[in-house]
Order: structure tokens, then C-alpha cells, then sequence
């Protein structure tokens, strides 16, 4: 018996492939005919050949807090989701207005400080923030870049517009996933995806080399991924980049500061690094400059990168930007260093520090998403709706304790894309995080990683909570 979409249930929420009325949306015709030339045991074949197939690639991230084992699939589901080209160009001018902004208050709170004097951000919010380093107080990075690699966090709500969740900016993850999604379209549906007309993503190591490579001040630089470790959930993409990219990946063992340079050993001696993409959070990163006890970090390399003998990506610091309390002020920090208006809008946000908002979200806990300020991967998170009164209580004394720890945002309907559910398409929210990089210009690869709730009526789409992930098609 062939597929049919004719079954599938928008069920009230904002749906991308079809209308209310059932109609397909724009570029979705191909897609919906080729499955629709299927059979569901051909379509449920592919499906599985595909979870096999990111099983052998070993594309797989760990879980700490399981006890069944550390590796695991991001089950990628086979139907892939089209933004139309006039849709991505307003997304792409969106995301470069909001980068070149955050790298100019990132550099700011660290010099001169503009924005704290006059008071468009409070200057205790950002002294108070986990992620400001005062170690960084000064720094100056190599070409005034600070945040070279962003994963930016998207929605959709009830009305189709695009908004932006949260901002990633330390070490985001996730973009091996874009780059094998699509390898497996290409694999799964060549025909289709000739036909409607993609943007590549194949080209994105080529970019971040190239990016990395500018950082440096003399030709043919020497780059290095620094890893945390195989026990690190996100080891696969530190070595699948390393691979694609060409260079080598190392950890605290390979690297040494040596006569002022980072070097790197060698089975010819020791050979200086000149860029290191880190995938290593930064107080972790020199337990001379930051955490004394962190054991994967190397000795000194604050001090080289500070004499500017070596570039790191990303800048140290940046991660102050990632501040779930300083998100709220994005759309101030845009419209004070450019003199515009955010293109992409921010999601409602209520500051627990602010007196009105603090009590606005004690009193409508139960309506709300609340989230402490800088946690990741959907850990610290309430979802009011979903959770029961207990968990309420606990989040209210928790906010009581720490208000400036915490923001709320409404529950937003997330919108939603038909998802392969044993044989048959149903309904999945999910979130859209495209990758910036930040070179010679700033960068937008045309689509990113799209991250589905597979379970039925979840929110959650991080995979360490049960998510999974879906090929993002850019038409042109």
C-alpha cells in the first residue's frame, strides 16, 4: 500500500508542510509526491537503513546521567523540512545584524564598557553573570572577533514567524548532525532533492577552515580542534570536524607552552599551533588562568593567547553573551551599537531579577517555560503545563533563592513538521539552529540542524532529552 499524507492531522498547531485547510505549502510538492510514489514498507525500510547507517558512521553522542551506557543515536527522522528562499534571505539578514552586535557588546563589557556607563544593560547583571571572565578583562582577539562559530536557537509559534529562542556562543554543537542529514537525503531521495532545488551544506569544513585560517597572521597556519575527551558527549563532531577539515585533533596531552607558543607534540618533536578551535568550555581551559582544578585544560595558554601567539576559537569570554538573562537585552544591544530595530525578535521574556516580572512568574509559574540563566541542552528547565504542583514549589523557592538565576517565557506551540511514526506521518514540534561564522564577513550556512520533540506532545527537542533530528532544505 503506497504512503498517504491524506490522514495527517495539523491538530490546531502552526503546521509547515500543510495549510489548516489541508493544502500543501510551497516547496513541498516534490517531497509530498515522491512519498506519496512509496510504499510504507519501502518508506519504513529507509527509515530503519537509516538508523543503521548513523550506527556504522558511529555518529553518536554520550549521556551522563543514564545508566544503560554512554553512547547513543540521534535518531534522524527521514522527512525533511523546506524553508522557501525568500524566508531563509530574512532569516540570513537577521542573523548577521544580531552576530555583528553581540561580538560589538561582548567587546565592550570587556573594554570601554559603553553600554554598562549608560545604563542600557545593568552593570550587575553582567558582573554577577557565571560567564563574565574577569580574567578577559582587556582582551583584545585577534581581527576584534570574539564569537567565530554561533548556533543560534529558532521557533516558529501559532503564527509561522520565526523568533529567536536563545543564543549559543561558547562551543555549540550539533552541525555534524546538519552535514550527515544531508548526506543521507542524498542517499535517500537524490531525485527530490535534484529536482526542488537545495542550497548545499557540504561546503561548511571548507568555511570553518578557511575561517580559522584567517585568525592567523602568517600563511599556511598550523589549526588544531581541542577536545575535551572521548567521554565528552559531543566527541564525535570534535573528530568528524577534525577529519573533514584536515587537521589535527588534540587534547590537554598533545598540547604544551613551550618558549611563549602553544605547541603541539609530535612524532618529529614539538610543532607550534597557531589557531585552535576549542571545544572545551573556558574555565576548563587553563587551571592557571581559571578552574586551578580542571585536569584537561593546558597550563599557560591564556597567557600565550593574551600575547596574541595564538588564536582561539571562540574567543575566551564570550560566553557572557550566552547568559539567559542577557538574551532578554539582545534586542536593546542591537539597536544601541547598530541604530536598528532586531530583525528577528526575541521571545517574550521575563527577567527574575526585575520586581514586576519576579512576581509576575511566581504567581503564573504554571503557565510558563522557566530556565536558569546558563544552563544547556534543556537541562534547569521547568515547563510549567507539563509539570505538577510540586515542581511548581520547587521552582518558586528556587527563583526565591536566586532570582537573578532565572527567566520565564510562555509556552509557545512550537510549529510542527510531519515526522515518519510507525508507517504513517505525524505531527513533531521542532526548533531551527543555524550556524554563523564570523571571518573575513559573517556567514550563515543555508539551512543547519532542525531538532524534533519525537515524543508525541513534547517540547523538548535537545537530543540528551529525547530528541532527535530532521535534513533542513534551503530552497533557492
Amino acid at each position: 500500500m503506497n504512503f498517504s499524507f491524506s490522514n495527517y492531522q495539523s491538530e490546531n498547531f502552526f503546521d509547515e508542510m500543510f495549510t489548516e485547510e489541508g493544502e500543501i505549502r510551497p516547496g513541498y510538492e516534490h517531497l509530498k509526491n515522491k512519498f506519496e510514489n512509496l510504499t510504507n514498507e519501502d518508506l519504513t525500510n529507509r527509515q530503519l537503513a537509516t538508523e543503521r547507517a548513523l550506527l556504522s558512521m558511529g555518529i553518536t553522542f554520550n549521556v551522563y546521567s543514564e545508566g544503560e551506557g554512554t553512547e547513543r543515536i540521534m535518531p534522524i527522522d527521514i522527512i525533511p523540512r523546506v524553508l522557501s528562499n525568500a524566508e531563509w534571505e530574512w532569516l540570513e539578514t537577521g542573523l548577521k545584524q544580531r552576530i555583528k552586535a553581540l561580538n560589538m557588546f561582548i567587546d565592550d563589557v570587556y573594554n570601554e564598557q559603553n553600554i554598562l556607563n549608560d545604563g542600557v544593560v545593568p552593570r550587575e547583571l553582567i558582573e554577577s553573570s557565571k560567564c563574565f571572565l574577569k580574567p578577559c578583562i582587556g582582551l583584545k582577539p585577534p581581527k576584534g572577533i570574539w564569537c567565530h562559530i554561533t548556533g543560534t536557537d529558532l521557533i516558529k509559534g501559532d503564527d509561522g514567524t520565526f523568533m529567536v529562542l536563545e543564543d549559543n556562543l561558547r562551543c555549540p554543537s550539533g552541525v555534524s548532525y546538519m552535514l550527515e542529514n544531508r548526506e543521507l537525503s542524498k542517499q535517500i531521495f537524490p531525485d527530490v532533492l535534484a529536482r526542488t532545488g537545495v542550497r548545499p551544506v557540504s561546503d561548511y569544513p571548507t568555511r570553518l577552515l578557511q575561517m580559522l585560517q584567517h585568525l592567523a597572521d602568517r600563511p599556511n597556519p598550523t589549526v588544531a580542534v581541542l577536545t575535551p575527551g572521548i567521554y565528552n558527549s559531543a566527541y564525535f563532531e570534535h573528530s568528524y570536524l577534525a577529519q573533514q577539515m584536515g587537521v589535527e585533533l588534540v587534547d590537554a596531552r598533545d598540547l604544551v607552552v613551550s618558549d611563549g607558543y602553544v605547541k603541539m607534540r609530535t612524532t618529529n618533536g614539538l610543532q607550534i599551533v597557531d589557531v585552535i578551535y576549542r571545544r572545551i568550555d573556558d574555565t576548563f581551559m587553563d587551571p592557571e588562568a581559571f578552574n586551578p582544578d580542571s585536569l584537561i585544560g593546558i597550563p599557560g595558554i591564556f597567557e600565550v593567547y593574551k600575547k596574541g601567539r595564538v588564536a582561539l576559537a571562540n574567543a575566551p569570554g564570550t560566553g557572557v553573551a550566552d547568559d539567559k538573562v542577557v538574551y532578554a537585552y539582545v534586542p536593546r544591544i542591537i539597536k544601541y551599537y547598530l541604530g536598528e530595530e532586531a530583525i528577528i525578535p526575541n521571545v517574550k521574556t521575563y527577567i527574575c531579577g526585575e520586581e514586576e516580572d519576579f512576581n509576575y512568574v511566581i504567581e503564573n509559574i504554571a503557565q510558563l517555560v522557566v530556565k536558569e540563566a546558563n544552563e544547556a541542552g534543556g537541562y534547569g528547565m521547568l515547563i510549567g503545563p507539563k509539570a505538577t504542583e510540586e515542581e511548581h514549589e520547587l521552582f518558586r523557592e528556587k527563583i526565591r533563592d536566586n532570582p537573578r538565576n532565572y527567566i520565564a517565557q510562555p509556552t509557545i506551540s512550537l510549529s510542527r513538521v510531519p515526522c515518519m511514526v510507525e508507517g504513517h506521518a505525524e505531527g513533531r514540534h521542532v526548533d531551527l539552529r543555524p550556524y554563523i561564522l564570523y571571518g573575513d564577513d559573517i556567514s550563515v550556512i543555508p539551512g543547519g540542524l532542525t531538532r524534533v520533540a519525537l515524543r508525541k506532545g513534547s517540547l523538548v527537542v535537545n537530543s540528551s532529552q529525547g530528541g532527535g533530528g530532521k535534513d533542513t532544505w534551503v530552497l533557492y
